[in-house]
């Protein structure tokens, strides 16, 4: 015990938050700080993704120009998704789907699925001498369809600037049903510039179509802001326990992703240089963001069979 502070809340803890005005009206969220320079947001009506984050004052993620939006305005036909797509620190894709909005085995699939637009139905939230713990239910399920209930867990670090996100998603229903989950981490400025160093450990790098072809030799440089930059995908493939990593000289500071590429076996680099459109994505997932039709044509689509469940965590490391 600090004999020092007259409440914890002096240095570190957890402050619940309602959004006032605009399409981000009435959002619940979860202000944390952990006393060693690391604030963020868990976004408690959009799947407690974390929105923002910062490091010792300095921005880490890409807000988009929709900005927070509340899922009541979410439009899930086609890439309406994107009216309402916060990005953030990090966005999570599916659960029944993820990226390219398509129709497979009779069923309509909007742009990386719903998941994200999904609000907490329960939370709760603790600290002892080591760290901040935050756990959320989200339940993505419909009558005569999937039944699926995800369980997150943060573990914010009091002594180290860490985060360890773990998640388990369960199949309460009593048929199979297609599983898909990709986290979308999207690095911005100042961490996200021209002097930014990209390491991502891959063996091989094939480029999502002809046009990311064209710049796959500068995959992992990082270029000024430019009008009409037309974004490229490069699936990188990892092995082992892969990390993944970017560090700004500029501002010196940096921020590794590690996982386990048994639980994620894809990974995806989002790269979009646009003024205001200005984002590199870090994405693990399960499965690539060409669409489900694409994953099943391919054999590559996951199932979760009935009663059974998945379990994933990454780690956020950040450094100076």
């Amino acid at each position: 015990m600090n004999k020092y502070i007259g409440c914890e809340h002096q240095l570190y803890g957890v402050e619940e938050v309602r959004l006032v005005g605009g399409k981000g009206d009435g959002m619940r969220l979860l202000n944390v700080r952990n006393g060693k320079g690391l604030e963020f947001s868990v976004s408690l009506d959009r799947c407690a993704d974390i929105s923002r984050l910062s490091f010792k004052g300095d921005n880490m993620a890409y807000f988009s120009p929709a900005g927070y939006v509340s899922p009541k305005y979410y439009d899930n036909k086609g890439i309406g998704f994107l009216k309402s797509f916060t990005a953030g620190f990090f966005t999570t894709c599916g659960l029944t789907a993820v990226g390219s909005p398509c129709t497979d085995n009779g069923d309509e699939l909007p742009l990386h699925g719903t998941i994200s637009h999904t609000p907490a139905e329960s939370f709760g939230y603790w600290a002892d001498y080591e760290a901040i713990h935050i756990k959320v239910l989200i339940r993505d399920a419909a009558l005569f369809a999937h039944q699926l209930v995800l369980e997150r867990e943060y573990i914010c670090s009091l002594e180290k600037n860490e985060i360890q996100l773990k998640d388990v998603v369960k199949n309460i229903g009593s048929v199979d049903t297609p599983f898909e989950i990709l986290y979308h981490c999207n690095m911005g400025y100042p961490l996200l510039s021209e002097n930014a160093e990209i390491t991502i450990p891959s063996t091989k790098i094939i480029p999502r179509n002809d046009h990311a072809a064209s710049g796959i030799d500068n995959c992992l440089v990082v270029e000024s802001p430019q009008n009409g930059y037309e974004e490229m995908c490069f699936y990188h493939k990892l092995s082992g326990n892969p990390s993944v990593s970017i560090y700004n000289n500029d501002i010196g500071k940096g921020l590794s992703i590690s996982y386990n590429t048994a639980e994620l076996p894809f990974f995806t680099q989002w790269k979009m240089m646009g003024e205001r459109e200005y984002v590199m994505g870090f994405e693990p997932g399960n499965c690539t963001p060409d669409g489900r039709d694409v994953m099943r044509e391919k054999g590559l689509l996951q199932f979760l069979k009935a009663g059974e469940e998945f379990s994933c965590s990454l780690n956020f490391k950040f450094v100076e």
